[in-house]
């Protein structure tokens, strides 16, 4: 990713981080909305889960200018993915939620600039979660 892309994703994520809980309920009512199915992969509340998500968002969105030495991370967290039986189309199906979320919660602020630069992210995160999932196979 280029240096302006990876900021324009820092600040926009950074814009969310004060109602990070609500953008994390956007999400997942946005993703079981469009694809029901992947309720059943979710175990316990599913608040906890929006937290995680968060969390694990914010660090990706820090390190994405060190993706080389945070790929180990992604990897694995890809592997853990595998073995819950997230297969590479729920990839996709998050991704277009995430963007969804994006879109809702950013409004006007989710110019075309960003939305081409959370594209490069989730693709890059997505894609190196997913070389992970592939060696759990």
């Amino acid at each position: 990713m280029k240096a302006d892309q990876i900021q324009t994703v820092r600040s926009t994520f950074a814009q969310l981080s004060s109602r990070a809980d609500a953008v994390a309920a956007q999400f997942y009512a946005t993703l079981f909305d469009h694809r029901p199915e992947l309720r059943a992969l979710f175990r316990g509340p599913i608040d906890a889960q929006g937290h995680k998500l968060m969390q694990v968002l914010g660090l990706a969105v820090s390190q994405l200018d060190r993706l080389p030495e945070f790929a180990p991370t992604l990897r694995a967290l890809g592997r853990k993915h595998a073995e819950v039986g997230v297969v590479h189309q729920h990839y996709e199906w998050v991704g277009q939620a995430l963007i969804g979320t994006l879109q809702h919660e950013l409004d006007d602020g989710f110019t075309p600039d960003a939305h081409a630069a959370w594209i490069q992210a989730y693709a890059a995160l997505a894609g190196t979660m997913l070389e992970g999932a592939h060696e759990h196979a």
